[in-house]
């Protein structure tokens, strides 16, 4: 029996109304997942068939927590045969399709056998198509052409908004053929999931028919996220039946940049004019400070079903807004300030998040982690110490300061392309484990040297005499400033032209650019040092070793560095979200595109993450290819209620209660076991 006393008013009114058109509209922290399991149990406890009920979400890992929620309320009966009868299908919109398309896609000319292309392979099909269409010496970026291809498929408004003209009508003129090759190869991709699911749909009414009598209970959740083919294919499931339950909060609608469209929760009464809409508003996750707050931010966009979260939890820690000189004191900040809580407060390292707009911002958040030797780890979004560029940078530091570093020097000894081909490497290699030493000194042996052809020769013959020249400047005197060295090594090489080179899109270009610049003007952090200790140092600082890594897999208390599209659905104790800066959020685009109503749903989003405290911070400047550069405060934050938030500077003045002093002191007494 489920125990419908266990939900509150609202949240049993929305289990309890099962037939006809339903909007739960659920706001951040109100327990969706539990009320959309909790129908669909109670669903079958008043005698609906499990097998004509389908519950649709967006990801694998949503879908299999759903399925285990309801496998514990549901216990699944046994048919005639022994075997457990069906239960329930909850899965994802591209796992319902590829089952539908399974049985039925014969009727649209390709067999049951066909395989669904992953991304190398839709990249192989792309290329091999440029190749026929491009000129003679004409480049063209294969990843931005299949990204494309996959916007134009999904439909919505925003298509293809960010596409330059030049590549829109490429992939244009691409999309057929590509869509033609996979067929010959009785191939499909990711989005031909939705699509050809929704052509048998409309050219073949029997099929339809058989899914809609199968069907005939359809729950969506995270309807805000839906893209037009998602929102076409359940309404022509539940055009006869009616009985359709969407969940989901217009407020949290953040991916209009992939396909997702506002209107289909906003507008649903255009399709199913019937539709009672049941508002889930009482909020298990926050104190009121941090919700009003929400509320107050949110109202400002003009278009959305409005709702006014509430809690039983008190109403909490204000809200501390903290303004910083510049993003590298700001990240030393937030990151001194975790560090005392836990030795004052004993918050664990696991209770405290870091939210950011931008994948670029996690730079100076990881380097004052690791200074600070603090363990994270980074959601959403590369690492920054992850990056291509990164890495080449790195391991030329590293065979600089060791040449006989095998890993570095095998990373970058053809990074640009200079003669030194895969196959070379792979000669060498074998050639320094025959004589027992390093790929650098075999590469020093004159008959090692031999064995290649006279072009190669010179290659290897140069590579070395770079690094020999190059290193030795680190001993040439402690006046040397690394990253003038580090820009005067990296032009040798050609390696920026070559990195932009190897990006087709500007912007990328310019990023991958500045997180090297950025890192260099990191390298002479302390003058006093000699250049050859100083670069050791800094490389000591920069690489994790692999035991505090594997540490950080069995303990789990970890920092969380996140970025405020990854965290929806995600809460923590304590939330610091940094960068609230005009041009970072809202972000410079969204003003030309039109989207700051999507911008403010971000910063809601982040807020609703806290349970505990909340704290916000900008900066006046931030470090852009290492010169700073002014910044503003977001417009977001004067929104916020005055009364609400308080200024950093503000609390620290204010006395600590004799209390909380001795509890503190006793705290940092444990921590440092004494």
């Amino acid at each position: 029996m489920v125990d419908l006393y266990s939900l509150n008013p609202q949240q049993r009114l929305a289990v309890e109304t099962i037939r006809g058109p339903v909007l739960i509209l659920a706001g951040a922290g109100t327990g969706k997942t539990r009320v959309i399991t909790f129908r669909i149990a109670h669903m079958v406890e008043r005698g609906i068939a499990p097998v004509n009920i389908l519950a649709v979400t967006f990801t694998n890992k949503a879908a299999r927590e759903m399925k285990e929620r309801v496998g514990k309320l549901v216990p699944r009966g046994k048919k005639k045969d022994g075997k457990k009868a069906d239960g329930p299908t909850i899965s994802t919109f591209h796992s319902l399709c590829a089952r539908i398309l399974r049985e039925h896609i014969e009727v649209l000319g390709y067999k049951k056998n066909f395989v669904i292309y992953d991304e190398s392979e839709q990249l192989g099909a792309i290329k091999k198509i440029l190749s026929h269409l491009s000129a003679k010496g004409e480049t063209n970026d294969p990843k931005a052409i299949l990204s494309l291809i996959g916007r134009f498929k999904n439909g919505g408004s925003q298509a293809a908004v960010f596409a330059e003209p030049s590549v829109r009508a490429l992939a244009e003129h691409v999309l057929k053929r590509y869509e033609s090759a996979l067929h010959a190869c009785n191939a499909i991709d990711f989005d031909d999931l939705l699509l050809l699911a929704l052509r048998l749909f409309v050219e073949h009414p029997a099929v339809l028919a058989a899914c809609r009598e199968k069907y005939r209970y359809v729950m969506v959740d995270e309807y805000q996220d839906t893209n037009a083919a998602q929102f076409k294919l359940v309404q022509l499931l539940c055009e006869e039946h009616r009985n359709l339950c969407v969940v989901g909060d217009d407020d949290q609608s953040i991916y209009g940049w992939r396909g997702a469209e506002i209107s289909n929760l906003l507008d649903l009464e255009k399709f199913f004019a019937e539709v009672k809409v049941i508002k889930l508003e009482q909020n298990y996750r926050s104190t009121n400070t941090i919700l009003n707050a929400a509320n107050a931010v949110i109202k400002n966009n003009a278009r959305r079903r409005g709702k006014q979260l509430w809690s039983d939890n008190g109403q909490g820690e204000k809200i501390v807004l903290e303004e910083f000189e510049s993003d590298e004191i700001e990240a030393r900040t937030v990151v001194e300030e975790i560090e005392a809580a836990r030795l004052l407060r004993r918050i664990p390292w696991e209770h405290q998040a870091i939210l950011f707009r931008t994948n670029l911002q996690a730079r100076p958040l990881e380097m004052a982690l690791r200074q600070a030797s603090i363990r994270y780890h980074l959601i959403g979004g590369q690492s920054y110490f992850d990056r291509r560029e990164v890495r080449d940078f790195l391991a030329y530091l590293k065979m600089f300061t060791n040449p006989h570093d095998d890993t570095s020097l095998l990373r970058i000894a053809n990074v640009p392309a200079r003669g030194l081909s895969n196959v070379t490497m792979e000669r060498l290699l074998a050639a320094s484990q025959e004589r027992s030493c390093s790929v650098f000194s075999a590469m020093r042996h004159t008959d090692v040297q031999e064995s290649f052809q006279t072009r190669t020769q010179q290659s290897i013959q140069e590579f070395l005499e770079f690094i020999e020249r190059t290193r030795a400047q680190l001993t040439d005197g402690s006046s040397l400033q690394l990253h003038a060295w580090a820009e005067k090594f990296l032009e040798e090489a050609d390696y920026i032209n070559d990195l932009r080179r190897s990006e087709k899109n500007i912007e990328t270009a310019d990023n991958r650019v500045r997180n090297l610049k950025d890192l260099m003007a990191d390298l002479d952090s302390d003058p006093a040092l000699p250049p050859a200790e100083r670069l050791q140092t800094f490389l000591e600082e920069v690489t994790l070793d692999s035991d505090r890594e594997d540490e950080k897999e069995k303990t789990g208390d970890a920092v969380t560095l996140i970025t405020m599209h990854s965290c929806k659905g995600l809460e923590f104790p304590h939330v610091q979200v940094v960068g609230l800066e005009d041009g970072l959020l809202p972000h410079t685009r969204s003003k030309v595109e039109g989207t700051l109503d999507e911008e403010r749903r971000l910063f809601y989003v982040a807020i609703t993450r806290a349970k505990l405290t909340l704290r916000l911070s900008y900066c006046l400047g931030r470090k852009k290819y290492g010169q700073s550069m002014p910044c503003h405060p977001s417009p977001f934050l004067k929104e916020l209620p005055q009364e609400l938030v308080e200024n950093a500077s503000e609390r620290s003045k204010q006395p600590i209660a004799a209390t909380s002093g001795k509890s503190m002191f006793a705290a940092m007494r444990d921590a440092l076991g004494e």
